[in-house]
């Protein structure tokens, strides 16, 4: 082994894409001394993102105070770099913050739009927003309004739209928007390809995971559909089914109906920016890793939009995680060579996230005993 890349997502809730990385190096280190191993925490759009573009280099973080999901005061940052900003979701709405009161009817993307106009307002060109990891499905109708987007009821009347009134929405005034906006470009970093609504959307993947139950999710979605509606019906255009448009509670429509801005892979965006191709073709392997391995990972998350890309290269992929379903296997035709658990024995959810950084360590040396056998 000449080379090992080493580029995991976080394990959410137990473990850094970071630590991960410090950990896994530090193991190989032991066995290949001589192997040149190089570590890229990355991110998908979700949580970490920001963290994730720090830890590139040429960023530097920017504090700011802004609204959470609940409306309540809350420090975050967002990086800096020249004339972009990258700010995400979950730096103020992330599912995690809203642990023990959960609900995507009431909760909003507001903060974020916050970010977006304090950004704007220190010189900003350029715009990367990671969506991801949020406890809301307001359509991002929250975000436009802290962004300086108007809504307004059927009596005239302004409001913050959330994702229980999304039906509500009669009329906007972007015009302050576009003023602040207007030489900016806004670019939202999706880590899924879902649409907005029905089956595949926001609410009926996602939504349960908010708090929703059957019957809210049915509301929900039914406000999402209606949203679309009524934006296809004020402009003319249609985003419902937009790759993407379900991401973080519909805020990838969002984005295109309220913000005007486009929808890309947050990881082809992540790996963009670390020039993957001229780091990853003179690897041997390349060690990522995530929570799950399921359904989603397959619809953009990170580990699998890095095997497509080092498929093309003919470079290995091994991937790490704490659970996988059968759907794993449709990821071998996306690149991936081989999937381990790095739990060491059948046990809970939460015994598995206390254990994570031990439980990694012995799942690693176990690998590089075996790229051993190999090498010799």
């Amino acid at each position: 082994m000449k080379k090992i890349i080493i580029m995991p997502d976080s394990f959410k809730g137990s473990l850094s894409a970071r630590d991960f990385s410090k950990i896994t190096k530090e193991v190989l280190n032991k066995y290949f001394p001589d192997c040149e191993i190089k570590t890229f925490p990355i991110a998908d759009g979700g949580e970490g993102t920001t963290d994730c573009f720090l830890s590139i280099g040429g960023f530097e973080r920017i504090p700011v105070r802004v609204k959470n999901a609940f409306m309540e005061n809350t420090e975050t940052y967002y990086a800096f770099n020249g004339e972009t900003r990258v700010i995400e979701t979950a730096a103020c709405a992330s599912l995690p913050s809203a642990k023990g009161r959960e609900n995507p009817v009431t909760t909003t993307t507001y903060g974020v739009g916050q970010m977006m106009r304090h950004a704007a307002a220190i010189g900003a060109k350029r715009i990367l927003l990671g969506l991801g990891g949020s406890c809301t499905n307001d359509a991002g109708a929250g975000m436009a309004r802290g962004a300086g987007v108007k809504f307004f009821d059927r009596a005239g009347k302004e409001f913050i739209p959330v994702g229980g009134t999304l039906d509500l929405i009669a009329n906007f005034d972007d015009g302050l928007y576009k003023k602040e906006f207007a030489d900016i470009e806004i670019t939202a970093m999706c880590d899924i390809d879902n649409v907005l609504y029905g089956e595949s959307g926001a609410a009926f993947v996602f939504a349960p995971q908010k708090g929703a139950d059957e019957k809210t999710v049915k509301l929900l979605d039914g406000k999402l559909k209606a949203v679309a509606d009524f934006i296809h019906g004020k402009t003319g255009k249609s985003y419902h089914s937009v790759k993407g448009a379900g991401a973080a509670g519909g805020m990838g429509f969002g984005v295109c109906a309220f913000l005007g801005g486009k929808l890309k892979s947050g990881t082809d965006a992540v790996l963009d920016a670390i020039e993957f191709e001229k780091e990853a073709e003179s690897a041997d392997l390349i060690i990522t890793g995530e929570g799950k391995l399921d359904r989603q990972s397959l619809s953009g998350k990170a580990v699998v939009g890095i095997c497509r890309r080092a498929k093309k290269l003919g470079v290995p992929v091994i991937a790490l995680t704490g659970a996988y379903t059968q759907d794993y296997k449709k990821a071998y035709c996306e690149g991936l060579t081989a999937v381990f658990s790095t739990n060491t024995a059948p046990m809970s959810l939460r015994q598995a996230m206390a254990d994570i950084e031990k439980n990694l360590s012995a799942t690693i040396e176990n690998i590089a005993k075996i790229l051993l056998i190999k090498k010799g």
